[in-house]
């Protein structure tokens, strides 16, 4: 199978509820669709999300390198050499987000070569896992409304966006513990917004509030303080601190503070840079998150065949297709209540809608 045809275009989504987190806030998402067309007439598809704040590249700058005429060299080229054009992708784009956009359709064309969807390609290791869903920095009754709408459409599991006013996070959490006591998982995300003093007044609540996780409390620079908290590193999880596999060696020397990292494709460069994190990590000994940026089903789906492609995985954060008031993609998975599977289809199991 060759590639017979490389193009790509760019979409603004409005998302259906905006959200804030510590840094930003947004009502919309941009996102740059890639695809891949084989001589046997069938198509692989990608998607670049960049988040400027991440990983430093926007979708502007992401649609001019997706160009179908920057991605010409692909066009004539054996889909089964995925290693060979996976390291020429690298050597050619640099930013992670864009070229996670090739990179999934890469992977999505070779999978359906094969017959096989991805994660079954990749080799199974979890049927189906539960992902939380996001409720953004909000005062105590928003994040209590939204939190009631959640939990009555079968979500158990929630992240609540902190980092703001420490003393305004733990109202809101203690609020959510009240209402749902052990009925819900709560997980916070601070987005490096606590310093050490607000951190040691979070860190002095979480067992009191049942906190499952926390997710990148403070700036990556920052790292070397959580050595002072080691009661909770099987909770804490890096996201901005951790990218690729060279990242966990800085963390090493850090004293290794982090429990689990959390991995998207956005910041990894597509399928392909993200298992190669996600074995650097699980061979480190660390758990696994999979998350995301605001992406179509087919970015949630990439990124589930990979989750349940590791045994390390423990949680997943998948929820970034959820308030998109429209998606360009159909199918991609299942969601029954909070649970997440893939669907019985080859590649990605995403298809464009009409």
């Amino acid at each position: 199978m060759r590639i017979a045809a490389a193009r790509s275009r760019h979409e603004r989504i409005p998302l259906s509820r905006p959200y804030a987190i510590a840094g930003g806030s947004w009502d919309a998402a941009e996102m740059v669709f890639v695809e891949l067309e084989a001589d046997d007439g069938t198509c692989g598809y990608g998607q670049a999300s960049p988040a400027e704040e991440v990983t430093g590249e926007t979708a502007a700058g992401a649609a001019v390198e997706l160009s179908a005429e920057r991605l010409a060299w692909l066009v004539g080229r054996d889909v089964g050499e995925l290693d060979a054009l996976r390291a020429e992708l690298c050597a050619r784009v640099r930013g992670p987000a864009t070229r996670a956009g090739v990179d999934m359709a890469l992977f999505d064309l070779a999978a359906k070569q094969a017959g096989k969807p991805l994660v079954e390609w990749l080799g199974r290791a979890h049927g189906t896992l539960r992902t939380s869903i996001t409720i953004g920095l909000k005062d105590v009754a928003e994040t209590r409304a939204e939190a009631e709408e959640y939990v009555a459409r079968g979500f158990t599991l929630l992240k609540v966006k902190t980092g703001a006013d420490v003393e305004l996070d733990l109202e809101r959490l203690a609020a959510l513990r009240e209402r749902f006591g052990k009925q819900v998982a709560l997980r916070v995300d601070a987005n490096q917004g606590y310093d050490l003093r607000a951190l040691r007044t979070f860190a002095a609540r979480v067992d009191e509030l049942g906190i499952e996780l926390i997710e990148q409390p403070m700036k990556p620079e920052w790292d070397g303080e959580l050595a002072a908290f080691p009661h909770l590193r099987p909770r804490l999880v890096a996201d901005e601190s951790v990218h690729s596999s060279a990242d966990l060696a800085r963390l090493a020397r850090c004293g290794a503070p982090y429990g689990g990292v959390n991995i998207k494709l956005m910041k990894s460069g597509g399928p392909g840079g993200a298992l190669e994190l996600a074995r650097a990590a699980q061979a480190a000994g660390l758990k696994l998150m999979w998350g995301c940026m605001d992406e179509s089903v087919l970015g949630i789906a990439a990124a589930l065949h990979c989750a349940l492609a590791m045994s390390a995985t423990a949680w997943l954060d998948l929820d970034g297709s959820f308030d998109l008031a429209s998606d360009p993609f159909a199918g991609g998975f299942a969601l029954r209540g909070d649970s997440l599977s893939t669907l019985a289809r080859p590649g990605l199991g995403a298809e464009p809608r009409p």
